[in-house]
């Protein structure tokens, strides 16, 4: 009861009460959420705490992964950059053949736990055609997708939706993402957790120690939080600061980030960007542990500007985590990003590499701006980005299902 306490010191009573009576609705019911990772990446962070805040409200809610092969994640990190509009060649037949497959064991596997739950949240492209394996299930099944499904490639997209359509509502994070299909559609961004490792408060004298022991010595530093992957363009971070370093000789750029077992493409842009910075002691390149929690709570804390320069966003955790900590963000103008930056108020939105060095040069150059834009992005994500509006949403639209027939 530890965190709800937290929560009821944070939330308004009206929103408190409205948290409490969501949860009491579904006492009972047995909720069992479905991603491929344990670790690595925001939904893994994401159902983490979700699951962690639900149990203390007394939900029976359960979270499992399904397991796949290399060319399982292969054909599936391709599902992903085609349904985010990437031009790239479709999955092959022997790709296709495996993640059917693999989704068909996987429903051999998980057929005790997701047989009989009353509802199931099956998370991304990963686990999506689990639920044609289950043409007798009792309960509501929910399809999350993270993703942004703005510009889908269309032959992806047709070859998923038949999988798509057999869910009894789906959930997108921005109605642009939402894409047509026979069951009810939602809208609901994430949210981070104010209260865990990650975004709990830390000394200033913590921060220090953590930033020293990774040889970031130099003062500001600005700070991208993400996994290596193209979509974050971190290539683009490093550009824009290659641009404007000659004014600010002491300035340092971090670049910090871990794998995902789900995410076979991570060690090949991790080693781009190893390159890109190899000749530049300004830059420091961390390839940190899934459970490095702490360590970037630190960096975000520490830094005098965050980063989160993504060509394509779902949603974006590290920029509502940053916020949350009263820091200035300089985002790319995309999906989920423009839920969390009220451009020149609560942040930067950029376009471009010169559009990102140019909005660095401004948040040094004027640190009172710097200061109220963190400030206003904390209020904006209290106000709606925290876990307990996700989680209170979501149990909304399980009550909503449960009053449809089957």
């Amino acid at each position: 009861m530890e965190k709800l306490l937290l929560y009821k010191s944070l939330l308004s009573p009206q929103e408190f009460s409205a948290l409490l009576q969501a949860a009491k609705g579904l006492k009972g019911k047995k909720i069992v959420h479905v991603n491929s990772t344990k670790e690595g990446g925001g939904v893994a962070e994401l159902l983490s705490s979700l699951v962690s805040l639900s149990q203390e409200l007394g939900l029976d809610m359960e979270w499992t992964t399904v397991q796949g092969n290399e060319a399982f994640f292969n054909c599936t990190k391709k599902f992903h950059n085609l349904l985010q509009g990437e031009d790239n060649s479709q999955p092959d037949s022997a790709l296709l053949a495996c993640y059917e497959n693999t989704n068909k064991e996987n429903a051999k596997a998980l057929q005790n736990i997701l047989q009989n739950a009353d509802f199931v949240f099956i998370h991304d492209p990963q686990p999506l055609a689990l639920i044609q394996h289950f043409p007798e299930r009792k309960g509501k099944w929910v399809w999350r997708c993270h993703i942004d499904l703005s510009s889908p490639s269309k032959e992806t997209w047709d070859y998923l939706k038949p999988w798509a359509g057999l869910y009894d509502a789906a959930i997108f994070s921005m109605a642009e993402f939402a894409e047509p299909l026979p069951c009810p559609t939602f809208i609901i961004p994430p949210g981070i957790d104010p209260f865990s490792e990650k975004n709990n408060a830390l000394a200033s004298e913590e921060i220090e120690l953590i930033c020293r022991d990774l040889k970031i010595e130099n003062h500001p530093f600005l700070l991208q939080v993400s996994r290596f992957d193209k979509w974050k363009d971190p290539l683009g971070v490093i550009q824009a600061f290659q641009i404007i370093k000659t004014e600010h000789p002491h300035l340092q750029l971090v670049l910090a980030g871990s794998g995902a077992s789900d995410d076979p493409e991570g060690q090949t842009v991790f080693r781009e960007v190893e390159t890109a910075a190899a000749n530049d002691p300004a830059i420091r390149v961390l390839l940190l542990p899934p459970t490095s929690h702490k360590i970037i709570n630190a960096l975000q804390r520490g830094a005098a500007i965050v980063l989160q320069k993504s060509l394509k966003e779902g949603f974006g955790l590290t920029v509502a985590e940053a916020l949350w900590k009263s820091k200035p963000v300089i985002g790319g103008n995309c999906g989920g990003i423009r839920l969390q930056i009220v451009d020149h108020r609560s942040g930067l939105l950029v376009q471009s590499v010169a559009e990102t060095a140019k909005g660095i040069s401004f948040l040094l150059q004027y640190p009172e701006k710097a200061a109220e834009y963190g400030e206003n992005g904390r209020e904006l994500v209290k106000e709606r980005f925290l876990i307990s509006r996700l989680l209170r949403d979501d149990l909304s639209i399980l009550q909503n299902l449960t009053k449809r027939p089957l």
